[in-house]
This record gives structure tokens, sequence and C-alpha cells, in this order.
């Protein structure tokens, strides 16, 4: 499962587990102050903003080449990209900051700190060991612009493949096209698949001509079965598969030069 429907809300599984783990160190940091009469909400939610800036930062940092045309690119947070290890530094400094300067408020935050902490890693290595055995490239046939028939296997040529999932009725896709495009362009020992979700080949062929894209391996899925099999319950969706079909990375929502960037990069370390 790669996302989550909440209402009209859609979180990717790891944006779910880290809201999930910052709700139970809410939690448990209420029950362990109230004992001391400590109210550690608000220490708790400085925490999880110092630690998303410092993720956000660090990943900038990183692919800070990729945001220099478009500086405002960088509080553009739709394109995910954040730095794991940044963050957790961040989040450590200032818990052990707050630990040093305030002894009444110690054992309740380390307490809440560390269950947040204990759920979020447990959780994403428990889900990472499940989903590490069932992420083979799907088999469902799809269908070229033209009709015919085709496979992610037979596009893929036996080289890495990243599968894009997307509607032209879906801003974000539109917003991150120009991006895939220039993508496939560079990136010759990468296949670039472009599924759309749920459109007929003449919508596909206007909207392509509209925003004057020239992508190759666009194919149609009416059905939008992709996303049903692959667990993708938002668009867009970009899946990364290596050259044995298995898929090492995935990404919910936009992709900006920089995210996809790092995608590209882990993916090709695998």
């Amino acid at each position: 499962m790669l996302s989550v429907s909440l209402g009209p809300l859609s979180m990717s599984l790891a944006q779910l587990l880290l809201v999930s783990a910052f709700v139970i160190a809410l939690v448990v940091g209420a029950v362990s102050g109230r004992k001391q009469g400590v109210p550690i909400a608000g220490t708790l939610s400085d925490i999880f903003l110092a630690s998303m800036v410092t993720a956000r930062i660090g990943f900038v940092i990183q692919y800070f080449e990729y945001y220099q045309d478009n500086l405002w690119g960088i509080i553009d947070i739709r394109d995910g990209g954040f730095n794991v290890i940044a963050g957790l530094s961040g989040a450590i400094a200032l818990t052990a900051w707050k630990l040093w300067r305030h002894a009444n408020i110690r054992r309740p935050l380390s307490i809440a700190v560390a269950s947040g902490l204990l759920t979020w890693g447990s959780v994403s290595l428990l889900v990472t060991l499940v989903e590490s055995s069932s992420r083979n490239m799907p088999e469902t046939s799809f269908s070229l612009l033209d009709g015919t028939p085709v496979t992610l296997q037979e596009m893929a040529e036996d080289k890495p493949i990243v599968v894009n999932l997307w509607a032209s009725w879906c801003p974000p896709c539109i917003r991150e096209m120009p991006v895939l495009e220039q993508a496939q362009q560079e990136n010759p020992d990468i296949t670039f698949v472009f599924v759309n979700q749920g459109e007929y080949p003449e919508t596909i062929t206007q909207f392509m001509g509209q925003h004057q894209l020239s992508l190759n391996n666009v194919l149609t899925d009416t059905s939008a079965s992709l996303g049903r099999t692959t667990g993708s319950q938002a668009l867009p969706t970009t899946l990364f598969y290596d050259a044995n079909g298995k898929q090492v990375n995935a990404h919910l929502g936009e992709l900006s030069k920089a995210s996809l960037a790092h995608n590209l990069r882990n993916f090709n370390a695998d």
C-alpha cells in the first residue's frame, strides 16, 4: 500500500506513519505529564516542527543545484523533499536542549519522544519487511495510444523503469510533466513510462498537444487498474523499478527536479 485515503485527503504511508507517531507521542506525553502536572504538548509540537524544518533544510542543501533557478521552490514542500537524517538530528538536538533547560519536563518528555520514535521506527521497519516481498512489477497489460497491447516488462527492455501514474485533470500531474519530460530526455539508460489512469487516447493526445509535451511510452489504463494493483489512492504517483523488475522506491505527489533527482540517485544506487 502506497497511500491511504482519509475522506478527501490522501497521504502516503510514510506520512501517515509519521503523523501517527506524533499523535502517540502527544498521548503518551499527556498521560506522563499529567501525573507530574506538567503539560508538554507545546514542547512536542516544537520538536516536531523543528524536525520538519531541518529535514527540509537538509534536503535543499543536498540538492540546491536544482533550486537555483526557482528559489521559491525551496519552501514548496509539495515535492516531498525531506532528509530523514537531518530531521532526526534536528529533533534530537532540540529535545536535548529542552531536557537540559527544563528539568521539570525531563521524564514525561523523554518518555513521549522515545514512544514516538519507537513507534515510527518499528512500524516503518515492519512495513518495509512486509512489502519487500511483494514489490514486483505488475504483469497487467496496458495499451499504447494506437491500441497496441503492451506490458511494463516489455516497455522496460531489461532496463530500470520509472512508471508515472497520471491524469489530465490532475493539476500536480500537469505541473510535474515538464520535469519528467526533461528527465526522459536526459536519462536514456532509464525507461520512463506514463500510464494514464481512466482516460481515453483522444483525451490524452489532446492534452499532450495543448501542453506541447513530447513524451515517449504513453500508455492507457482506462480501468485505472494499476493504481489499485500498486495500492496508490491518489495521483500523481511515481514508481521506480530496477532492471530486475523490483520496486525500489515510490513517490506520492508532485515531483520537482530535486525530488526526482533524489529518487533517481537512490534508484541508481540500488
